[in-house]
C-alpha cells in the first residue's frame, strides 16, 4: 500500500526549524534527544546492522519466496517467533490466529509497540527475482499465485534487525519492548484479532507505538506525517438477485446483470453528487462475478467494492449511498431487495502530531534533511489504508506510523528515461532493494524508540 508519495512530489519537505516549531506546541514533552545522542546511537545502529545484514537477507529471501496469505502465515510466525526467543524475548504465538507478541524487559520504563505485518496478497509475482514467489495457496476452495508485493518481508526484515539494533545498546534506553507481528493486514482483519484475543489486556499496554512501510519512493529517504496518513477503508459486498431465462426470453427474467449495470454507473454519484467534493472518497467496484455462458441470463450476481475516505462524516454518506444506491437499481428491475454486507472496514491511522515533529526532527537530525520528509498535519494523507489504525484508536494515540522508500534512484531514472511509472506496492513488479530499505527501516524504528525510552527522554 502506498500512502504519501504524491505529498513528497510536490515538495512537502519543511526544515529542521519548522519541524522544531511544529514540537514547540508541546514543550512538555519536547525532545530532549540531541543530535550528537542521535548521532552517537545511528553509528551503533549501523554497526548491528552491518553485523547481522547476511542472516536478515537469508532470512527476507526464505520468506519473499515463501510468502503466505491472510491468516494462513503459520510457518513465517514460526520463523519470527524463533528468531525472537534467541534474542531473548519472552515469545507468545497464536495471538489472533497466527500474530506473534515478544517482549523484552529492560527495567522501568515506557512500553513501546513495534509492528509488522506478515501476509501477502493473492497475485502472481512478474518481478524475475532468483527468489521469486511461486507459492500457491488455496482460499474459499480458490488457488491463487501468492506474492510479498506489498513489501511486508522487508517489513519483518527490518522488526528483527530493530530488535537486534536495540538488544546490542541496552544501556541506552530502558523500559519494555513489545514487538508483534501481526497477521491479515491485507483483509483489514488482523489487528482486529489480536485485539479482540487479548493484545492489550493479557500483554502491557503500549505507552507509545511506531511502524512503518516500504514504498516505492526513493531508497532510503523517510516520510513523517503528522495527523491523518492513511484512509479509512470499507469492504462491500453486494449480491443482486433475479430470475434466471433464456438469454433470448430475457421478459421471462428479472435480469441481475442489468441491476450491477445500473448500480455500477450510479453508485458514483454519490462522490460526484452526495459528498462534498473538498472531502476525499472513493468507491470502486473491483470484481463482478454474474452467468456462466451467454445464453442464460443468471439468476445473481456478485460485487465487491472498496470504500476509502478520511473524515467519518464522508465515509457514512458513500457508505449509506451504496446500499441506498443497490435498492434502487434492484427496483428498476422489479426485483428482490439486494444483499449489501460490510465485509470489514478500518479507521484512518492518525499520527500524534507533536510525536510526528519530534521524530522528524530527532530522523533529521541523524540523517540529514535530504532523506526526511516532514509532512504537517494540514496536508491530506494517502488514499491506501492500514489497519495498524485499529492499535492506535484501541488507546495507543502516542504513535506514529512512517513510510520509507525502496526504490534506487538509478531505477527511478531507468523507468522515467523509458516513459514507464515505477512499480508500485501490490504491482506484480514492485521489488524494494532490500539491503538500504532494511537498514532505513531500523534507523527509522530504532532512534523512534530511543526518543521515547531513551535515557535522556523526557
Amino acid at each position: 500500500m502506498k500512502y504519501l508519495p504524491q505529498l513528497i512530489a510536490a515538495g512537502m519537505i519543511l526544515s529542521t526549524s519548522t519541524i522544531a516549531q511544529a514540537a514547540a506546541n508541546n514543550t512538555d514533552t519536547a525532545a530532549s534527544t540531541t543530535h550528537a545522542d542521535a548521532n552517537a546511537a545511528l553509528t551503533q545502529v549501523q554497526a548491528t546492522f552491518d553485523k547481522n545484514y547476511p542472516a536478515l537477507e537469508a532470512m527476507y529471501k526464505d520468506i519473499h519466496e515463501h510468502p503466505e496469505l491472510a491468516f494462513q502465515e503459520k510457518r513465517t510466525a514460526a520463523i519470527l517467533a524463533k528468531k525472537m526467543r534467541a534474542l531473548g524475548f519472552d515469545v507468545t504465538e497464536n495471538v489472533g490466529k497466527t500474530g506473534v507478541v515478544a517482549l523484552y524487559r529492560n527495567g522501568p520504563g515506557p512500553v513501546v509497540l513495534i509492528r509488522t505485518d506478515m501476509d501477502a496478497l493473492p497475485m502472481e509475482e512478474k518481478t524475475g527475482l532468483p527468489y521469486a514467489s511461486k507459492v500457491q495457496q488455496e482460499v474459499d476452495g480458490n488457488t491463487y499465485f501468492v506474492d510479498h508485493s506489498c513489501g511486508h518481508d522487508i517489513h519483518m526484515a527490518w522488526w528483527v534487525g530493530t530488535a537486534e539494533a536495540l538488544l546490542a545498546m541496552k544501556d541506552r534506553w530502558h523500559g519494555t519492548l513489545m514487538f508483534v507481528a501481526q497477521p491479515a493486514e491485507e483483509v483489514i482483519s488482523g489487528a482486529k484479532a489480536m485485539l479482540d484475543d487479548g493484545l492489550f489486556t493479557r500483554f502491557p499496554k503500549p505507552d507509545y507505538g511506531f511502524g512503518a512501510h516500504i514504498g516505492a519512493d526513493t531508497l532510503g529517504t523517510i516520510s513523517v506525517k503528522q495527523g491523518v496518513i492513511s484512509s479509512a477503508s470499507d469492504r462491500i459486498s453486494v449480491r443482486f438477485h433475479g430470475v434466471g431465462a433464456h438469454g433470448s426470453m430475457p421478459d421471462k427474467s428479472i435480469d441481475p446483470i442489468m441491476q450491477a449495470g445500473h448500480f455500477i454507473t450510479g453508485v458514483q454519484s454519490t462522490i460526484s453528487r452526495q459528498k462534498d467534493p473538498k472531502q476525499f472518497g472513493v468507491v470502486s467496484v473491483g470484481s463482478i462475478h454474474a452467468g456462466s455462458v451467454a445464453n442464460i441470463i443468471p439468476d445473481h450476481a456478485d460485487l465487491q467494492l472498496t470504500l476509502r475516505s478520511f473524515d467519518p462524516e464522508t465515509r457514512k454518506i458513500i457508505n449509506d449511498g451504496v446500499a441506498r444506491t443497490a435498492k434502487a437499481a434492484a427496483d428498476m428491475e422489479r426485483a428482490p431487495a439486494p444483499e449489501v454486507t460490510h465485509v470489514y472496514g478500518t479507521g484512518s491511522v492518525v499520527n500524534d502530531p507533536d510525536l510526528a515533529a519530534r521524530a522528524a526532527t530527532v530522523l533529521k537530525g541523524a540523517l540529514g534533511d535530504s532523506r526526511v520528509a516532514f509532512i504537517p498535519a494540514s496536508e491530506p494523507g494517502g488514499s491506501a489504508s492500514e489497519d495498524y489504525s485499529e492499535f492506535v484508536s484501541a488507546g495507543m494515540p502516542n504513535s506514529v506510523y512512517f513510510w520509507i522508500g525502496g526504490t534506487p534512484p538509478e531505477m527511478i531514472a531507468k523507468y522515467k528515461s523509458e516513459g514507464k511509472p515505477v512499480p508500485v506496492n501490490h504491482s506484480p513488479y514492485f521489488a524494494p532493494s532490500p539491503k538500504g530499505s532494511i537498514k532505513a527501516g531500523i534507523e527509522t524504528l530504532t532512534l523512534a524508540t530511543l526518543m521515547v525510552a531513551g535515557n535522556d527522554a523526557q
